[in-house]
């Protein structure tokens, strides 16, 4: 089973390529070169592994939330590969992708928290159960202050817990200040990483948790915004 997985809904490129056996990965920092490089890239990597698209047996996929340009590029290129070469998708929450950066911390609970702009912010929250993590809350477009009481009633207050993601850039002080028992990871922690994007991937996909083309959507939070009206 071969799979190719991206993720483009962060400032970084993110490829990550399993052969079944090994997990390959590629997270390069391009900002809103994206569109523009994202199909080389593609090709430069299946190249390295001396892969043949039409070899790729199932594509995974970053759905969201995040950059919404970038969710557009990443879903819209795997949409394309997948119809064309008739392959199934595996759709990924970019919040389950970047949660997978603290799995190997001595924490209980995991909350990632990405900048949505406007004084909001993408997270949700998790509880980890030795590598595995369990999703104990929707989803959510918060203010700081929201996203802390949420996080402090998914066990923060019980157990240590671990903040990633890139808005501890701009609330760190506020997130500290606001929370005890708590690690705010530093900017090593901050984006996905391919290689989780392929761990997500193989565990749904031995679930059959298996998609297509015409069924993956990306996860908006900010469905007014994004609506497309007629004229």
């Amino acid at each position: 089973m071969k799979i190719l997985g991206i993720d483009t809904t962060s400032k970084f490129l993110c490829l990550g390529a399993s052969d079944g056996v090994n997990i390959y990965e590629y997270n390069v920092e391009l900002g809103i070169k994206q569109s523009a490089l994202l199909i080389p890239t593609i090709k430069r990597v299946l190249a390295a592994l001396k892969w043949q698209v039409g070899e790729i047996d199932c594509f995974a996929c970053a759905l969201g939330p995040g950059s919404f340009t970038g969710m557009r590029v990443g879903i819209s290129a795997v949409k394309g590969l997948s119809w064309s070469l008739e392959k199934p998708i595996l759709g990924i929450s970019s919040l389950d992708i970047l949660a997978m950066n603290a799995v190997a911390l001595d924490v209980s609970v995991i909350a990632p928290v990405v900048d949505a702009k406007r004084g909001l912010v993408y997270c949700s929250v998790y509880r980890k159960n030795g590598n595995a993590l369990k999703r104990t809350a929707p989803y959510m477009l918060l203010t700081v202050d929201e996203c802390i009481q949420k996080i402090k009633g998914g066990g923060l207050k019980q157990k240590p817990a671990a903040i990633l993601g890139d808005a501890v850039a701009l609330y760190k002080e506020e997130m500290a200040r606001k929370s005890k028992n708590v690690q705010i990871l530093d900017r090593d922690y901050w984006y996905p990483k391919a290689g989780n994007i392929i761990r997500l991937a193989l565990e749904r996909q031995k679930a059959g948790k298996m998609s297509n083309a015409f069924d993956i959507a990306p996860i908006y939070l900010y469905p007014k915004e994004c609506q497309i009206r007629k004229v």
